[in-house]
């Protein structure tokens, strides 16, 4: 069964100021009792994390169309999303599926070590591909929309 997750009340409170806060979070989570309150295993939040770092530098095939880029600007606040808490219950559009929904067989284990390695391509490469929506983001707006997207789906894994 699907959970809804903007009515999840179970989540943690999260927030990285920096790259090795992620990461810290992470390795604290898998050496401890943890249960996922949304529709992710913990391999599949780091995957998707991972994949969604990878993009930020090698960009994605995930393109708005101009009026569905220009609704979502209107709505969507940049400097809200790069600063503030990011909402749940936001639907990955069909044609990132392939990109960004992780394999639901990714181990914890497998999905750290690909979390582990974006991190380490972030903080080292300094070249940055155009966000979908926001278009060209700096590499520091592009690390805080990625702390605050790891934010949100690292709030589902509570240490039990």
């Amino acid at each position: 069964m699907t959970v809804d997750t903007k009515k999840v009340a179970q989540r943690r409170e999260v927030h990285y100021d920096s790259y090795d806060d992620l990461l810290a979070d992470a390795e604290r989570l898998v050496s401890g009792d943890v249960q996922t309150v949304g529709n992710w295993t913990l391999g599949q939040i780091f995957k998707h994390l991972a994949q969604t770092m990878n993009s930020s530098i090698d960009g994605t095939n995930m393109k708005f169309p101009w009026l569905m880029k220009k609704i979502f600007l209107l709505f969507m606040n940049k400097e809200k999303m790069l600063n503030e808490a990011l909402s749940p219950g936001f639907k990955i559009p069909k044609k990132g599926d392939a990109q960004f929904s992780p394999d639901p067989s990714v181990s914890t284990e497998e999905g750290l070590a690909s979390l582990r390695a974006a991190i380490d391509r972030c903080q080292t490469e300094t070249s940055r591909a155009e966000h979908p929506a926001f278009g060209e983001l700096t590499r520091e707006e592009w690390d805080k929309f990625n702390l605050r997207h790891a934010e949100l789906h690292m709030s589902f894994a509570v240490l039990a």
